[in-house]
């Protein structure tokens, strides 16, 4: 079997994809601990300010048993930052939606996350908009 070169560019890529990735983490993670929460809790309340969800939805976009989300919600919801509603289009559905103290805990956890802004702040609106549009494609979105 002949063995297959991948070019150095592709192996840089990678690697540089696998640096911003860590470095994006490590910052969630250090921003979600100033506010006292875990990367996922705040991952489910910066997702649920954006719109109440249902839980099996959340599960869906972290990837995870929904067993996981009704943990995180139920730690959410006891400090106040969640609670859970009936879905107005099907009242068996119940939404995860933040409440007003959950609504400026994820504003001010957004407005902490400097690394993603700052590395792309020294890009113009055009690179930003191909960047996005070569990652959605690697996406395959």
């Amino acid at each position: 079997m002949p063995s297959r070169r991948v070019d150095p560019v592709t192996v840089e890529v990678v690697e540089l994809i696998g640096d911003v990735v860590s470095r994006y983490h490590m910052e969630y993670e250090h921003a979600a601990a100033t506010h006292q929460l875990t990367g996922a809790q705040a991952k489910v309340l910066n997702l649920l300010s954006l719109e109440p969800t249902p839980m099996r939805r959340i599960a869906q976009k972290l990837r995870c048993e929904p067993s996981n989300v009704t943990g995180i919600i139920d730690r959410l919801e006891s400090r106040g930052l969640v609670e859970r509603r009936p879905d107005p289009a099907d009242r068996r559905v119940k939404l995860a939606a933040p409440t007003e103290e959950g609504l400026q805990t994820a504003e001010r956890l957004r407005e902490s996350l400097d690394f993603a802004r700052e590395p792309l702040a020294g890009l113009s609106p055009a690179e930003r908009a191909v960047l996005r549009d070569l990652l959605k494609r690697m996406l395959g979105g």
